[in-house]
């Protein structure tokens, strides 16, 4: 479940965006963006697979920088995806399945969609989720 959705709608599990630049901030952004998105995780699994679909990408000059990380629950992360793609609308791709570390249990799974390294993405939408496996 993403972290502060709840359950309704038609994909409750699937989140929808678009990249945005923080508003008001020139440079570096320095306050908050929509880039982070974070699904709870609240039971046992051995690996995660990680979902992406462009619903946009056909007019932008850019491509998406996409980043995850699998969130332990005691404290840090592990970094899994590290790209950047411009996918067709309409299509992505899964990232993994990624297993956490021994002894290491995940309580959240964190995309980042969007960087001031890669403002070229800045208005495509998409699609994510993430799936727990055991």
């Amino acid at each position: 479940m993403p972290l502060g959705g709840n359950g309704n709608g038609p994909e409750p599990y699937i989140v929808k965006k678009r990249v945005e630049r923080p508003k008001g901030l020139i440079g570096n952004a320095v306050g908050r963006t929509n880039w982070n998105t974070d699904f709870v995780v609240d039971q046992l699994y051995q690996s995660f697979k990680l979902f992406f679909t462009a619903d946009s990408t056909d007019e932008q000059p850019g491509d998406y920088p996409i980043e995850a990380f699998l969130k332990f629950a005691g404290g840090g992360s592990m970094k899994v995806v590290d790209q950047r793609m411009k996918p067709p609308t309409d299509t992505g791709t899964q990232f993994g399945p990624f297993s956490p570390p021994p002894a290491k249990g995940i309580s959240q799974v964190n995309f980042k969609i969007g960087a001031n390294k890669g403002p070229g993405g800045t208005g495509f939408s998409y699609r994510i989720s993430v799936q727990g496996c055991n």
